[in-house]
């Protein structure tokens, strides 16, 4: 038997992609309300565009992805998908009218 310090394969984690229908309007949205957000309090840079992290939001959102599953097919941790996700909807929650405000507005 010979010793071989090579791997016999591949170790790297499988990654799968799904379909996510979305419309270019949502997706731009989303990422522009980031881009804002990241201007207004001079954040640097970010490991992915902003872009890229609204679409690993809305898979979050929309298909209930774990957070792990998203974060090894983008080479970012958890903790990071977890943070996007929380900010992003802040940012949204943000632009949702109060409910007093609503309500008198249907009324």
């Amino acid at each position: 038997m010979t010793k071989t310090k090579g791997r016999a394969e591949d170790t790297s984690p499988p990654v799968y992609q799904c379909r996510l229908p979305l419309s270019t309007h949502t997706v731009n949205h989303l990422a522009g309300l980031l881009r804002r957000h990241l201007k207004a309090i001079r954040s640097r840079w970010r490991i992915l565009p902003p872009g890229r992290i609204a679409v690993i939001v809305l898979a979050v959102l929309r298909h209930d992805q774990r957070l792990a599953d998203m974060a090894g097919g983008d080479n970012v941790s958890e903790s990071t998908v977890r943070r996007w996700r929380d900010e992003l909807i802040a940012l949204l929650a943000a632009q949702a009218p109060c409910l007093d405000r609503a309500l008198k507005r249907v009324a």
